[in-house]
């Protein structure tokens, strides 16, 4: 590892170490934490998400709380201006963890079930591509409605699965919902509202 790949290691853990323990004693889960150089300045962006979903209303309550206890600790990023950017989670967000499963269900999805050559799941050969509504959970299965049949597969055997982008919901009536997030320009700790709407989204390097 490099120097600055050693100081951005070691930045990184300072931020998860304030930020996470904000977030969880808020009562949401601290989904992903990133810091990306963007010229003069930095974006971090604090993903989070709960079972209730996410709200306009805790957008707005998690980027002061994150603000306050960043303003506490301005060393952790240094002097150079960043943007704070707290966010819930995307639709392209990879389903990985239990609860992104058990918060996905009624949602379409594609997932690579186990590998080739293991025992079959409720007919489907292991290492296939299911597509599917997650139609139940119940903590060590999920069940996929595959083709008007439901197939009961351990959590075990599931591959990250990817929702898909659907325009007509059975339970949203056709109305697509945006991510919430907001965003502050924090400089030297002080922060202020930023209403560039312009700024580009940052992509994990």
């Amino acid at each position: 590892m490099s120097a600055n790949s050693a100081e951005s290691a070691a930045t990184w853990d300072r931020l998860v170490a304030l930020i996470s323990p904000v977030v969880q004693g808020s009562g949401y889960d601290l989904e992903e934490l990133i810091l990306t150089p963007m010229g003069r300045r930095s974006l971090l962006r604090v993903v989070i998400d709960r079972d209730e979903g996410i709200a306009l209303d805790d957008i707005a309550a998690m980027s002061h709380a994150v603000a306050d206890v960043l303003d506490d600790d301005e060393g952790v990023i240094g002097k150079a201006p960043y943007v704070l950017e707290v966010t819930s989670p995307g639709v392209d967000r990879p389903l990985t963890e239990a609860r992104h499963w058990r918060r996905a269900v009624g949602r379409l999805v594609e997932v690579t079930v186990g590998t080739a050559g293991s025992p079959e799941v409720t007919g489907s050969p292991q290492g296939s591509l299911l597509r599917g509504r997650i139609a139940g959970y119940d903590g060590t299965t999920v069940t996929l409605k595959v083709d008007g049949v439901d197939q009961v597969v351990p959590m075990s055997d599931l591959g990250a699965g990817k929702v898909q982008l659907e325009f007509h919901r059975p339970d949203e009536g056709g109305a697509k919902r945006e991510r919430p997030q907001r965003r502050h320009k924090l400089k030297k700790g002080k922060a202020v509202m930023n209403t560039d709407d312009a700024l580009p989204a940052a992509e994990e390097s």
